[in-house]
């Protein structure tokens, strides 16, 4: 596939693409911006000159922050990019349950012709989004589309997009656990949210409701979820990321009729390239105009 990077930046802006991290370290010397989706060891010490990294994901929390903080290197995210096939594949969990899709499939791999259960409707029923960030935004307005009543948390709710029916600031997670049909998980993993969600969360969600995580495992106790799944303390769960990634072969999630497991590729989409050459090249134009003070979706 061609690169689209090239196509959006300036003619005299010099682009290194390195093929191993051993060529990184050496492209790393004489850089001022980095795009990584992961940084080699060693590469801030081989990059005295370098100023900005763009990560190629939303999530950082995986990135040395401490690291670039201390060496003055900004970070900035790729929100945005995975917006709306994140938020269309929540949809797809959310669908699939209300429609008993999931039961359907397994009969159909059984080879069993027999009614199933489900088959309600979406519109209507409440969706809590915790987290209003590009994905949290991009899944409220979809909900809105399916005649949703939409539910979020948001640091500053008075931020929260037109799609949002009623925001909570992060102190108002308990009503949305009262009030919500589904649960989307949305948010970015941290010291806050570790284990936001744990035995008492889901007691409050009620034996109807779906939890939808799209955010990052550690987000939720897992060990806890599984008792809730087993025990039918909560409906169902559609899951694409966890504590352990890949998935060991001997969880039992594998097995739960009532979760729906996917391999954390929910922003998997064939537009990424395009979409992250566009990110960054509107960011660039601001560092080139301002300095690193200037960038959007600055983590560090």
């Amino acid at each position: 596939m061609r690169d689209p990077l090239p196509d959006h930046l300036p003619d005299d802006l010099a682009v290194r693409v390195a093929t191993s991290p051993e060529e990184s370290l050496d492209l790393a010397a004489a850089a001022e911006v980095v795009i990584s989706g992961r940084l080699p060891d060693g590469l801030l010490e081989a990059a005295p000159d370098l100023r900005w990294v763009q990560a190629m994901s939303a999530g950082v929390d995986y990135l040395p922050l401490d690291d670039l903080a201390e060496h003055g290197v900004a970070l900035t995210t790729a929100s945005g990019v995975h917006a709306e096939p994140i938020g269309e594949q929540v949809l797809g969990y959310m669908t699939a349950f209300e429609r008993g899709l999931h039961e359907a499939m397994h009969q159909q791999h059984r080879g069993v012709w027999e009614r199933v259960g489900g088959g309600g409707e979406l519109a209507g029923k409440t969706v809590g989004v915790v987290g209003l960030g590009a994905i949290g935004t991009r899944v409220a307005e979809l909900a809105r589309a399916y005649r949703m009543e939409v539910l979020g948390t948001k640091r500053d709710p008075t931020t929260a997009p037109d799609a949002v029916d009623e925001a909570f600031g992060p102190d108002g997670l308990g009503e949305l656990l009262d009030r919500s049909d589904y649960l989307v998980l949305a948010c970015p993993l941290t010291d806050e949210t570790r284990g936001l969600i744990g035995r008492q969360e889901l007691r409050r969600l009620g034996d109807d409701a779906v939890l939808v995580n799209i955010a990052r495992g550690e987000v939720v106790d897992q060990d806890a979820l599984v008792r809730s799944l087993q025990n039918h303390g909560i409906g169902g769960a559609g899951l694409d990321v966890f504590e352990e990634e890949p998935l060991p072969a001997d969880s039992v999630l594998w097995d739960l009729s009532n979760v729906i497991v996917t391999p954390h590729n929910a922003g998997s989409t064939p537009r990424y390239a395009e979409r992250l050459a566009g990110l960054f090249a509107e960011n660039y134009e601001s560092y080139r105009e301002a300095g690193v003070d200037a960038l959007a979706n600055r983590a560090v």
